[in-house]
């Protein structure tokens, strides 16, 4: 085979499989769960602030999510990436260059 066609090949391969990761539709969201309550922006907060933690303690058990699938959308994401970037260090002011 040409060096092209294996390029080409592997392209293909690496496009399939990178689309066979793409999230789709969450067909919890905005429904309530079974004690009726709906995430919102708060509660990603608190969950994104957690989450390293919860991570490594759902390594060890297997019903811990570290993320609320019964949640009210954009609120309730944006909560959650705060949450993380507060516990990594938030804005990124120890990058920036001081002389």
């Amino acid at each position: 085979m040409k060096p092209f066609s294996i390029a080409l090949v592997f392209f293909l391969l690496l496009t399939l499989m990178l689309a066979g990761c793409a999230p789709g539709a969450n067909q919890s969201k905005e429904r309530a769960n079974s004690q009726g309550a709906i995430a919102g922006f708060w509660l990603g907060i608190w969950q994104g602030f957690t989450a390293p933690f919860v991570f490594l303690a759902s390594l060890f058990k297997g019903n811990l999510n570290i993320y609320e699938v019964h949640n009210n959308g954009s609120w309730y994401n944006l909560g959650y990436l705060l949450g993380l970037a507060c516990f990594f260090g938030g804005s990124g002011n120890k990058a920036a260059c001081r002389k």
